[in-house]
């Protein structure tokens, strides 16, 4: 299911970029594109690390 989901998702992506009025537009889409998964990262290793964190205190 996500690899299917990560492929509709690329195709996407390629149809805007080959849409694009100029290269800074290709660039947002790819920005645009990809920081909801790094932010989704970031919010789970610091869960992670919190209660790795308050774990180890006790």
């Amino acid at each position: 299911m996500k690899f299917l989901f990560l492929f509709i998702q690329q195709s996407d992506i390629e149809k805007k970029i080959a849409e694009a009025p100029d290269s800074s537009y290709e660039i947002g889409v790819v920005i645009g594109s990809y920081l909801p998964f790094v932010i989704l990262a970031g919010i789970a290793y610091a869960i992670y690390h919190y209660n790795k964190k308050k774990r180890g205190s006790e």
